[in-house]
């Protein structure tokens, strides 16, 4: 049995998948915080999975900074500083999982649901903002497992400022989180009101609109300058927006691209697609990476 999990802030989702990727079962329940709270919810959602049988490969995306030995670093909104989750959960399971960065293991999962395509990009629009890469049917991790890490370039010096220091960063201008506590009403979602307002007429819900589309915008060229993928995936709470994101990105590509004719060669607004609806993309990349040394993913 294959399994594989895609731990976010809010929920951990489990799917088993059978030797062809297809998801057979799965299972949701919220995430809590701290090291203990997130080893019991995986746990947890394995055995509701299993029921009794035998889990011979699993695999788990999680937040962070992730070292091939399995240790999770820096995992702020999880509440992780430090953990070794691999060593805790084999203890736990019997089965030592493949543990990867959650965006990592998305678009590898984005990556099997769109099998025609060589490389790409997964642009996650969360609470952050973050990218994994495929290439060759293989993530790029980078020499220190940071690649795809973009939500902190600043792409306006005179932007509102971000949690790093900086101005303008990627995230600053389109993560959720940075949306909402700019917006400041309360909302369950946030991102939603303001392109809701926006369209309403509210001049401050557009500005706020514009910067986001600015962002993921900047996001999609710097995935395409830096990387050249063939297709750049839109993913993550804010990517549900749908064609109402996908157009304005596209618009402003076009915009962007008029006075260069070397960014309209590169044809950056057929290049963006966003995520299949419905598709755990997470929890199946991690279930694909489940079993094999992190970094190679066979069959894809």
């Amino acid at each position: 049995m294959r399994v594989g999990i895609d731990v976010g802030g809010t929920k951990t989702l489990a799917v088993a998948v059978d030797d062809g990727g297809r998801v057979v079962a799965t299972d949701r329940r919220a995430t809590g915080r701290g090291a203990d709270a997130v080893v019991d919810g995986i746990v947890a959602v394995v055995d509701a999975l299993a029921r009794g049988r035998r889990v011979d490969d699993l695999g788990v995306g999680v937040p962070g900074q992730i070292g091939r030995d399995g240790v999770v670093r820096h995992a702020l909104n999880l509440g992780i500083d430090n953990l070794d989750l691999a060593a805790a959960l084999a203890a736990r399971l019997g089965v030592r999982p493949t543990v990867d960065n959650d965006v990592r293991a998305a678009a590898v999962g984005a990556a099997a649901v769109l099998p025609d395509i060589d490389s790409l990009a997964y642009l996650n629009l969360g609470t952050g903002v973050a990218a994994g890469i495929v290439r060759d049917g293989m993530p790029w991790r980078g020499a220190r497992g940071a690649a795809g890490e973009i939500g902190h370039l600043s792409v306006d010096p005179a932007g509102p400022a971000c949690p790093c220091g900086q101005r303008g960063c990627i995230e600053a201008l389109a993560g959720g989180a940075a949306v909402a506590a700019r917006w400041g009403k309360p909302s369950p979602l946030p991102v939603a009101e303001v392109f809701d307002c926006a369209d309403a007429g509210d001049p401050f819900a557009g500005s706020l609109r514009a910067d986001l589309v600015r962002g993921v915008a900047g996001a999609v060229q710097v995935l395409v300058l830096t990387a050249d993928v063939d297709l750049v995936v839109l993913g993550g709470g804010v990517s549900h927006l749908g064609e109402r994101m996908l157009v304005p990105v596209r618009t402003a590509l076009r915009a962007a691209a008029s006075g260069s004719a070397f960014l309209a060669s590169l044809d950056l607004a057929d290049r963006i697609v966003a995520v299949p609806a419905g598709e755990p993309v997470g929890a199946v990349g991690a279930a694909l990476l489940a079993g094999s040394p992190v970094g190679v993913v066979p069959g894809l």
